[in-house]
């Protein structure tokens, strides 16, 4: 089986067992759920979920006590050891242990490394519990140590191509605006616009003072592009990059799931694309339609 139709497989796997997770809540126990010890159960270092919030956690506990765990957490075994690694179902699993349960409802999952990780990042994002940080954080992680292109993980996650893109390319931007996103002072939408602007983090501040819609900033950077372009070419005599050509790079990346960038000499120039493995130099090759030899 080529990998192609390996992943294909993984992720009709992947969907069937979130649907498995995603069964309507109950009050009483589906047939086949584990009960486990709640203190037999590790969280999960590299679970995409980092934020929970104290209120939410108190309120959920307070649900538990009155109506129990209605949804099972997800878990697999520890090799070599009678104890679980939670895959989803953290936040439950914490507010039960705050409601003073010993034990939760759990489905085991003998899955390897690569394949928890997918389950945990699909389960939130179906959930929309991640916060777009920690969902670009996710597919990074999977690109990185799994050499997920992007148009695999469109496919295994569930989402758009250009959705996996815009995402990952928050990750450009300055911790400062990172943190506004993850507490949410700015979205994503605000977000994605910062990325071309020469000061993000002034933008990003004056979104949260000034309450700007994201509409309001796409043309202050637009307005700033054109601007900047202006000052450095009488600056320095070389002309910046144009809000039009900015623009081309990011409907281009969008296009192909990579980065690009341009470099505009007039009638000339270079377009760029960037790549992190030898993977996906050969997926490229494959979408400019070329053939590796």
């Amino acid at each position: 089986m080529n990998e192609d139709a390996a992943k294909k497989r993984l992720g009709r796997g992947l969907a069937a067992l979130i649907g498995e997770m995603d069964r309507p809540d109950t009050v009483e126990q589906a047939p086949g759920d584990n009960q486990l010890a709640i203190e037999a159960i590790s969280a999960n270092p590299n679970n995409p979920r980092r934020n929970f919030t104290e209120q939410d956690l108190a309120d959920l506990s307070q649900s538990i006590r009155e109506h129990g765990v209605v949804q099972p957490v997800v878990v697999r075994p520890i090799s070599g050891s009678d104890r679980y690694e939670l895959i989803a179902g953290e936040r439950r699993w914490k507010a039960a242990k705050r409601a003073g349960l010993r034990e939760v409802p759990a489905i085991v999952r003998d899955v390897d490394d690569k394949t928890a990780l997918e389950l945990a990042i699909i389960e939130n994002v179906q959930r929309a519990d991640l916060n777009p940080v920690e969902e670009a954080r996710g597919y990074q992680q999977l690109v990185d140590e799994h050499t997920y292109t992007q148009a695999d993980l469109a496919q295994v996650i569930g989402k758009s191509r250009s959705h996996v893109a815009n995402t990952l390319r928050l990750l450009a931007l300055p911790q400062p605006v990172l943190d506004m996103l993850t507490d949410g002072s700015i979205t994503a939408g605000h977000a994605r616009t910062l990325i071309t602007v020469d000061d993000p983090v002034s933008l990003a501040k004056r979104i949260v003072d000034q309450g700007l819609s994201v509409r309001q900033v796409e043309a202050l950077a637009q307005n700033s592009g054109q601007s900047d372009g202006r000052s450095r070419q009488k600056g320095n005599g070389k002309p910046g990059k144009d809000a039009d050509t900015k623009a081309l790079e990011k409907a281009i990346s969008d296009a192909i799931g990579y980065t690009v960038t341009i470099s505009d000499r007039g009638n000339r120039g270079d377009v760029k694309i960037a790549y992190k493995s030898l993977e996906q130099l050969d997926d490229i090759c494959h979408r400019l339609g070329a053939k590796i030899r």
